[in-house]
């Protein structure tokens, strides 16, 4: 029997090479995303390794806190310990780097650096050499390149207070190790000069050459962590591995998509294969195979061609993950690239995904191929899966059950249930319950939606296309296994337009409600040290062309037990412009004595309407009643009191943001021309406009969406494939049928127009269940966000999915349709 099995695949190798495709691709996709973070894993390894081994011992602080630190009198502790060569601690802060256009580089400041000299230097200097004194600086090559700078140039860093200092570039330094740095970007200073332009007075870490662990940790105490070179290495390599452990796990959820498509495919094949063999399956019975061994001839067919797919997964993998890497690099400069890392586990795993996957689809069909009687073979019966199609009892009451459970869970999350993540996990939940329903009932809903989406084609292609539409609709079970492949990766890609859509629409609809102004000027980092000038509020006043210039002056300090952010904004303002809405109380409750609360911190510190906080000013302790609770996701934070209170309880004067409202009738250019002139001799201040943040929104969303759909469009494609396998098993399967329809006068090209028109019928039929089911769902989960979210549905994109799908499936029926049209007439009337 295994010899059978074996002649048989050789002898009709083209009939599985689709099905091979689809697990190529999805075995493919699978491994390149193992070779693309374990290529990013090793580099990250080995770089953070070649930077520690300069190191013997390093100590930072226990726990988490970012902004944990270490005392400066503990550096000449440790250098005074036995057998201790050298210590250098790391200073670290904001320092931000002015461009040459006069404003500071970046949404956020730059980081400032202390760069060692001698053996504790683990940066890799590419240009130049470290600096020493106070009028020297080293960039990171990144940010360098970017800015147009280099070694000999002069540069401005504005430092904790947002004066400027003028430095001369002596080095471009790679921080790569240093996952801040290569974010923000940095600048690197002595140590000394680190912590003047920083303002910090204390270390972030210590590195030590010489000396031991033991001694070392025994001279910090407890409230420290002591490293060994290697163990330090081992710990930045972890952290900057949790972002490749993302990236992975994002990818490979894709990956399982594309291989639930391929699975599809793959059953599909099977299915329409062992019917097609009925004759061949019922005279191995009479030869003597008995149902066990029919059943192992097809699991060993396919388990060869799950192998041959996996292996060749694997080389597509390693072009997938290298081509990626590439991307990653030229994106990303600052990741390590050693070589592409092909390890032995993403070796295993494909080859087991991708033979498992395609063992298990044939199950079914290997089963289905046991029940095969012996006495088919004297008979001939019709194409298999064609005549009257009905649904079954347990396939009804499956479909309705999933179907009803799948509507409810929808409900619930989008309509019952408090808006928020758990809401949307409801939702994620009645979509795959509903979406397993269609799966059951795809068969009975075949028919209806082909004469739907053939209603055109019929009429307009003839004869031709009129047969096309009924042959699409002959084999419910078989079209509905094609196209259920499609509906996945057009119904994701639906979703995802939905959503990102209706976040758009949502911004834009709270961004007009709540944040009526034209621009915002800022500090370029919310630090409570940076602010603005109340000069630039003067300045900007003084322009009739301006209808409010309002300032939002904030301090953190405590409140109750925490620390909070308590802000005011210009009286006149509140309620005029500035308009938040107001959950609990009215904008008018807002008085001397009182104060309001937005809505997250009131559920987080249970502070409601009538509650008394007691706030820490500079003249003490002061109660404040809370009058009101307004919506969160504005720009106003914490604890809102009005003006004349906050002057008196606090001593900022300057703020931290400036809105500007533009009068009518002036042009958006003129106003925006005058809010740079103001703002320009503040390197810090940042100008924001309203519309540019709306531009900025909406080009990050179309980002996301295009990234979506490029990691979806390998399911689509693998569909796409299914639909070419099924037309060519159907040409094969038809040969007699197509021969006798040339003979009643049909040419070539209709019957290349009657097999494209089928499968853009059977396209069609997919993408459009995959829009409904896409948009509907996309309108349960933008209903679950959130109280304020604004239902958008972008008819231009989901139209356009149901137009490419259809286009892709007529360019999916080419091959079958030329070898249908190539076919000689008295040899396919002679076929059998």
């Amino acid at each position: 029997m295994l010899k059978t099995t074996l002649a048989g695949l050789r002898a009709h190798k083209l009939r599985l090479l689709l099905t091979g495709v689809a697990i190529t691709l999805g075995v493919g996709f699978i491994s390149g995303t193992f070779v693309l973070t374990d290529t990013m894993d090793k580099g990250v390894g080995k770089t953070f390794a070649r930077s520690a081994d300069k190191v013997d011992v390093a100590v930072l602080p226990k726990g988490d806190d970012p902004d944990a630190d270490i005392p400066a009198a503990l550096l000449g502790k440790v250098r005074a310990l036995p057998g201790v060569t050298e210590v250098q601690g790391k200073v670290q802060g904001d320092a931000a780097l002015v461009g040459k256009d006069g404003k500071a580089v970046g949404d956020l400041p730059t980081v400032g650096m202390s760069v060692p000299t001698g053996g504790l230097l683990r940066y890799d200097v590419d240009k130049g050499r470290t600096p020493k004194g106070a009028t020297e600086t080293v960039l990171d090559k990144v940010l360098a390149k970017r800015e147009g700078f280099s070694v000999g140039d002069t540069v401005t860093v504005l430092d904790g207070k947002s004066r400027p200092h003028r430095f001369t570039v002596v080095g471009i330094v790679d921080f790569g190790i240093d996952q801040e740095a290569s974010f923000r970007g940095a600048v690197g200073f002595d140590p000394a000069t680190t912590m003047r332009m920083t303002g910090q007075k204390n270390y972030k870490e210590l590195d030590i050459a010489g000396g031991n662990r033991e001694a070392v940790a025994a001279a910090v105490g407890d409230a420290y962590r002591t490293y060994t070179g290697e163990q330090l290495a081992a710990k930045l390599a972890r952290a900057a591995g949790a972002d490749t452990e993302i990236i992975r796990a994002g990818l490979l959820i894709f990956g399982l998509v594309a291989m639930l498509v391929s699975a599809l495919v793959i059953y599909n094949t099977f299915s329409i294969l062992i019917a097609q063999r009925m004759r061949e399956m019922a005279l191995l019975r009479c030869v003597g195979a008995t149902r066990r061994q029919v059943f192992g001839g097809v699991v060993t067919e396919s388990a060869v061609v799950g192998l041959v797919g996996s292996l060749l997964g694997l080389v597509a993998g390693l072009g997938l993950g290298a081509g990626a890497l590439a991307l990653v690099n030229r994106l990303n400069a600052h990741i390590p690239i050693t070589g592409v890392a092909l390890t032995g586990r993403t070796v295993v795993v494909g080859l087991v995904v991708g033979v498992a996957v395609t063992v298990l689809s044939a199950l079914l069909p290997a089963r289905a191929a046991t029940r095969v009687p012996p006495i088919a073979a004297l008979r001939s019966d019709l194409e298999p899966g064609s005549g009257r199609f009905r649904l079954g009892w347990t396939r009804t009451a499956l479909a309705s059950v999933l179907g009803l459970a799948g509507l409810a869970f929808g409900a619930l999350g989008s309509v019952v249930m408090d808006k928020g993540e758990i809401a949307m996990d409801v939702v994620a939940l009645s979509g795959g319950v509903f979406f397993l329903g269609v799966i059951a009932a795809m068969p009975a809903l075949v028919r209806p939606l082909g004469r739907l989406a053939g209603a055109v084609p019929a009429r307009l292609g003839g004869v031709p296309g009129r047969l096309a539409v009924a042959n699409a609709q002959r084999a419910p079970r078989r079209t509905a296994t094609t196209t259920i492949a499609l509906t996945i990766g057009v119904g994701l890609m639906s979703l995802f337009a939905v959503v990102a859509a209706s976040g758009k629409a949502s911004s834009a609809a709270q961004l007009e409600k709540e944040f009526p102004v034209e621009f915002q000027v800022e500090a370029q980092s919310g630090d409570q040290e940076r602010l603005l000038p109340h000069a630039l509020t003067e300045a900007l006043r003084k322009r009739h062309e301006f209808a409010a210039v309002i300032e939002m002056r904030d301090k953190e300090t405590r409140v109750g037990d925490d620390d909070r952010m308590v802000s005011t904004l210009t009286a006149s303002a509140l309620g005029t412009v500035m308009k938040p809405e107001m959950k609990h109380g009215a904008l008018g409750d807002l008085k001397t004595g009182t104060g309001m609360v937005d809505e997250d911190t009131a559920k987080s510190t249970g502070l409601g309407v009538g509650r008394t906080v007691h706030v820490k000013t500079a003249r003490g302790t002061v109660p404040v009643r809370i009058a009101g609770v307004y919506a969160s996701g504005t720009p106003l934070d914490g604890i809102l009191v009005p003006e004349a209170d906050f002057d008196r309880y606090f001593t900022v004067r300057d703020p931290s943001a400036v809105f500007v409202k533009t009068a009518d009738g002036v042009p958006a250019t003129v106003a925006r021309r005058l809010v740079d002139d103001a703002a320009k001799p503040f390197p810090a201040a940042r100008v924001v406009s309203a519309a540019e943040f709306k531009e900025s929104l909406s080009k990050a969303v179309d980002m996301l969406l295009m990234i979506f759909g490029g990691l979806l469009g390998l399911a689509i494609v693998i569909a796409l494939f299914g639909i070419a396998n099924t037309l060519t098993l159907s040409v094969v399967e038809r040969t007699r049928e197509s021969a006798l329809l040339r003979a009643l006068g049909l040419t070539k090209r209709q019957l290349r127009r009657m097999l494209s028109v089928e499968a853009l019928v059977m396209a069609v039929i997919g993408a459009f269940t995959g829009v409904v089911l896409g948009v509907a769902f996309g309108w349960a989960a933008t209903n679950a966000m959130g109280d304020n979210t604004v239902f958008s549905l972008p008819y231009m994109q989901v139209t356009g999915f149901v137009v490419l799908a259809g286009a892709a499936g007529m360019l999916a029926a080419v091959m079958p349709a030329r070898r249908a049209a190539k076919t000689s007439i008295v040899e396919s009337l002679a076929h059998d």
